[in-house]
């Protein structure tokens, strides 16, 4: 019954993560027409700075951050200076210039990023099949960006594509650097958004902050800042902590930027055209490719350890 009570709570909590992650490109597309993507960067952090802070005090964790070390501190400068501030800063710009359903397609492209970036990072080693399954992925992409026409490629928006394509890279170093740092969660999210509050912060003393701070300017900020940069990326560990299957729960992820572009259909008033949902189907059946491909590979080593020890 126990095992059975956190298998439910879970799958609870992925459906919640990914309900609010698959409104987000409806939100950043929404906000963006109260504040330029500076502003928006600034206030969204702030106010996943100000929940996380709440969290860490109502669990009684926030003691961990006044014990963090010197180390600590030196290892969320740099993290937040690749999220929020690097990673929001380019992507909400990507939003800015193109419609939400290509920044959503296009910056889903970070899994195999991932896979990209662990060569030289992480020592890993990729398979001619996994190289094939990035290719699909990555020609997904070019769909997206071309509507379908190759031909037309150059006719899109160039720098608003480039744009939401880096993003991905971002987010993936973020990734690896994140897995590598081994502190709380919380602490560790809370003490790289304190770095990341603060470089947002200067960025707009320069720029200046160009909002017109309407309640739907303000609760879009605060939204994307509770549910899409902090409190989601808490409750996703945790149904992973609970889940008796990870994969299994992983998996549901791949249905957020399908229910994404529905959500802009019907937020946004975006007409979804044929090309993105090919284009999607192509970045996603390449990640699950490429997954299938590394779990035989796992596999296939773990059965070879047990035969040299047995």
């Amino acid at each position: 019954m126990h095992a059975h009570s956190h298998r439910r709570t879970a799958y609870l909590l992925a459906a919640v993560t990914i309900l609010c992650w698959s409104t987000m490109g409806s939100a950043f597309k929404l906000t963006l027409q109260h504040m330029n993507y500076q502003t928006l960067v600034f206030l969204s952090a702030f106010a996943s700075l100000a929940g996380l802070g709440i969290f860490l005090a109502v669990t009684g964790k926030f003691r961990l951050v006044a014990k963090a070390a010197v180390k600590d501190w030196t290892s969320s400068a740099l993290l937040g200076l690749l999220n929020p501030f690097a990673y929001y800063l380019i992507l909400f710009k990507a939003y800015s210039l193109i419609p939400a359903q290509e920044a959503v397609a296009l910056n889903y492209t970070w899994p195999l990023v991932l896979v990209i970036l662990s060569i030289p990072m992480l020592g890993q080693k990729i398979r001619p099949l996994s190289v094939l399954a990035i290719g699909l992925s990555f020609a997904g992409a070019l769909v997206v960006v071309s509507k379908g026409d190759l031909r037309l490629i150059s006719l899109s928006n160039p720098t608003g594509s480039l744009l939401a394509f880096i993003s991905s890279f971002v987010w993936a170093f973020y990734w690896i650097l994140n897995v590598k740092d081994k502190r709380e969660a919380g602490v560790k999210l809370f003490m790289n958004f304190i770095f990341g509050s603060t470089y947002a912060f200067l960025l707009i003393l320069y720029t200046g902050i160009d909002a017109d701070f309407s309640m739907k300017a303000l609760g879009g900020a605060a939204y994307i800042g509770l549910f899409e940069m902090g409190f989601t990326f808490l409750f996703w560990l945790r149904a992973l902590e609970l889940s008796d299957n990870t994969a299994r729960i992983t998996r549901l992820v791949y249905i957020s930027p399908f229910l994404s572009m529905l959500l802009i259909r019907l937020l946004v008033g975006e007409t979804i055209v044929p090309a993105t949902i090919a284009g999607l189907a192509m970045i996603i059946g390449g990640i699950i490719w490429e997954e299938i491909v590394q779990n035989r590979s796992e596999n296939k080593a773990l059965s070879l350890s047990n035969k040299r020890t047995t």
